[in-house]
């Protein structure tokens, strides 16, 4: 039987040890409390529904619980004290909350200073809990600041946000900040589980997971799906919930039904992944979801193509690794770059179109063409409408191919675009036919010498580790003073010098040393074996105090 109250709100915790996800913050600040250290004003950070307002209130709680001094052992929700229980039920007269989403102006921060500077009527201390903390005015933050870092030594602060970056630097200095985290879908499921049993519904792992996920580490959001779900069951007289149950409730598509559509669309089976399309969408699927659900797809798979295969994860199943595995063969990483970008224009765009279906339907359409325009072709492309404008000849393409190349033109700034671009100036082609001989490392190092790129040249030379070199593909290891541009500038050097696309990538191996650290050793060596030289034993017998600093070789030699 379902309870009539809401769930989120029964099943509040009401003890440190009913936190989920944040032991740590817990222990810290339930130490700190013992050893009397307690700061003068807390800040709580974290997302929707982690737990910063019932954590502020068990703060509350601990200091000023009239059972005993261990707040990790205050009063339980069975049989609290009169002042646990008044703050449990947002009563106590000396634990003050505001919210400041609100009350954001001087005015009430001016109200609540005056009441500061009163002893607690009844309780160890006064304590003011401000939420949303973000939202007061740059007025009202001056106004706290000097109460905040010297209050009287009976009043406590509690800041609650999840906007920490607009919070002054000023107010952060004078607060002991702790970070709460989003809950792993590993807790939240047997949080789930338990409350599921509870309250005597019938709810499947999967439709679980699925709840858990969609709530995105919101402890809040996670209970409060729960309860949805759980009165869905009530409708349908008592049958278990399964995950396509869940999946319309939130509008969310079969992830396994997505892996299968976007082989279709690497297949170019435009048909068949159109009616895939259609048929989620009469099942309820909503737009924005799709989208950020297929964002996750072509994640995966850039997963499994540079990383190798996906290790064990609860929140993919086996049958999705399989079908990922499987898949993957059919894609390269170029095109994965080319779907994340137009996937994130499509999100972009649901926002100005008033049809999202049709939206949906020319995104699919758009991927499936994409895939099949090569560089050549877009070179091919870019000829014919030039002479169209000029001659105004035939063109050889078909009308339907030739406007969904446009579109995707005018949508996506990918870099092969950018390549075409450059191979139309003829600048351009002269420069690269003169300096396209990159076939080593010390290659591309001397070719940014030579264009006198001494930025790229000095990253090349001292903060790179060369992993492997083939043509067209570089791994590099790194160290911490590689600018934070260099990828994006290299890449765009080479295909300038060179008239293409290479792949740069990071690698977790810390490669060999760099050229300047290979030209120290190389010269260390080196003095080593001139100090053996007659000549060098010579000198250093003629003249003791002398030292062989340097080897210089005669240019003119």
């Amino acid at each position: 039987m379902i309870n009539n109250k809401i769930l989120a709100l029964k099943y509040r915790p009401q003890e440190f040890k009913d936190l989920i996800g944040q032991e740590v913050m817990a222990e810290t600040v339930t130490t700190a409390i013992k050893l009397g250290k307690t700061p003068n004003a807390y800040l709580l950070t974290g997302i929707r529904g982690v737990g910063k307002t019932t954590t502020a209130r068990l703060i509350a709680k601990a200091l000023n619980c009239q059972k005993n001094d261990k707040p990790s052992e205050n009063c339980s929700s069975e049989k609290p004290c009169s002042s646990c229980n008044e703050i449990m039920q947002s009563n106590h007269i000396d634990v003050l909350e505001m919210d400041a989403a609100s009350k954001t102006g001087i005015d009430d921060v001016r109200e609540l200073i005056e009441n500061s500077k009163y002893s607690p009527t009844s309780a160890k201390f006064k304590i003011f809990i401000i939420d949303e903390v973000h939202m007061l005015s740059k007025q009202a933050f001056n106004g706290l600041l000097k109460t905040l870092e010297e209050p009287p030594p009976r009043l406590k602060f509690i800041l609650a946000t999840t906007e920490v970056r607009k919070i002054p630097v000023t107010i952060l200095s004078r607060v002991q900040r702790f970070d709460l985290k989003r809950v792993g879908l590993d807790k939240l499921l047997t949080l789930l589980q338990n409350i599921s049993k509870k309250e005597g519904g019938k709810i499947s792992i999967d439709a679980l997971r699925l709840i858990g996920q969609a709530s995105e580490g919101s402890v809040r959001d996670a209970i409060s799906l729960l309860d949805r779900a759980l009165i869905t069951q009530n409708i349908n007289k008592g049958k278990e919930i399964q995950d396509e149950d869940i999946r319309r409730m939130l509008g969310l598509a079969d992830r396994n039904k997505l892996i299968v559509l976007f082989k279709e669309v690497l297949s170019g089976e435009q048909k068949k992944a159109i009616q895939m399309l259609r048929e989620m969408i009469d099942s309820g699927l909503d737009a924005k979801n799709f989208l950020n659900d297929f964002l996750e797809i072509i994640y995966l798979f850039s997963r499994r193509i540079n990383l190798g295969p996906i290790e064990k994860d609860v929140t993919i199943s086996e049958s999705e690794v399989k079908l990922i595995d499987e898949y993957s063969k059919k894609i390269d990483i170029q095109d994965i770059g080319l779907f994340w970008q137009l996937t994130i224009k499509s999100i972009d765009d649901l926002k100005i179109l008033s049809n999202e279906n049709l939206a949906l339907e020319m995104y699919i359409t758009q991927l499936i063409h994409l895939k099949n325009i090569t560089p050549s072709k877009i070179e091919e492309n870019i000829s014919i409408e030039n002479e169209n404008d000029q001659k105004k000849t035939k063109s050889n393409l078909k009308m339907d191919e030739k406007k969904i190349f446009t579109s995707t033109k005018d949508q996506l700034k990918n870099t092969e675009q950018f390549k075409t671009n450059l191979l139309k100036d003829p600048k351009v082609k002269n420069h690269i036919s003169t300096n396209n001989q990159i076939k080593s490392f010390d290659d591309l190092v001397n070719v940014a010498k030579r264009e006198k790129e001494a930025e790229l040249k000095y990253d090349l030379e001292r903060n790179v580790k060369l992993v492997s070199f083939n043509q067209g593909k570089i791994e590099i290891g790194f160290n911490d003073k590689l600018n934070k541009n260099f990828i994006k500038k290299l890449s765009e050097k080479l295909l300038l010098w060179t008239g293409e696309r290479w792949i740069i990538s990071l690698s977790k191996n810390k490669g060999n040393q760099t050229v300047y650290e290979g030209k120290m050793k190389k010269r260390a060596e080196e003095l080593i074996d001139a100090k053996k030289t007659e000549i060098a034993k010579k000198v250093s017998t003629s003249f003791p105090d002398a030292k062989l600093l340097e080897i210089k070789e005669d240019e003119n030699a």
